[in-house]
């Protein structure tokens, strides 16, 4: 599950409000948890939250965060589950400035060399400290500066790969592509 997350997913670019608005709910829902147990549960999760669609899940009332709570699948953390709404709300409000896809884009780091080990890796950037404080501002709860870097990551803004990984040169040049190198 991880290694196909990996090979096929992790770093490749998500720009659609949709997309962006999906990462930034499973990187909060995965705060304190292991992303395995998140990946495990995205189809579930996909299915308890009307597919990450931020519209519908901007409109859900009390009684539909509640009923989410019981989904098969779904995380009992109520503040999380909760905070899925007020993202989307945020996320609506966020289309009168440009949208999540633009803050995002303002706040992806230029390409850096490949990292050579694990250790190379960082798990916050300054671009991410500043993301996450936009999105805080802008609303959207469970976010922080390492939540922020993952986010980055997930959706090709960075990568991360090392670079002796198969996949490196092509992930790489997807993301050049989709994300050019800030001014």
């Amino acid at each position: 599950m991880l290694a196909a997350y990996h090979d096929s997913e992790w770093g490749r670019p998500v720009l659609s409000e949709q997309g962006l608005f999906e990462r930034v709910c499973l990187e909060g829902l995965q705060a304190g948890l292991s992303w395995r147990l998140i990946l495990g549960r995205r189809d579930a999760l996909r299915a308890a939250f009307d597919g990450f669609d931020p519209d519908r899940l901007a409109a859900w009332d009390d009684a539909r965060l509640d009923a989410a709570l019981q989904a098969p699948g779904a995380l009992r953390n109520p503040r999380k589950i909760a905070a899925m709404r007020g993202n989307a709300l945020a996320t609506l409000s966020l289309r009168e400035t440009g949208g999540l896809t633009a803050l995002v884009r303002a706040h992806h780091p230029p390409a850096r060399p490949a990292p050579r080990t694990r250790a190379d890796v960082p798990s916050t950037s300054p671009e991410s400290v500043a993301l996450a404080a936009a999105l805080r501002r802008a609303g959207v709860r469970f976010v922080g500066p390492t939540t922020a870097y993952a986010l980055l990551q997930a959706t090709g803004a960075v990568d991360d790969h090392l670079a002796d990984c198969p996949v490196r040169a092509t992930v790489e040049a997807q993301r050049a592509a989709a994300w050019p190198e800030p001014s």
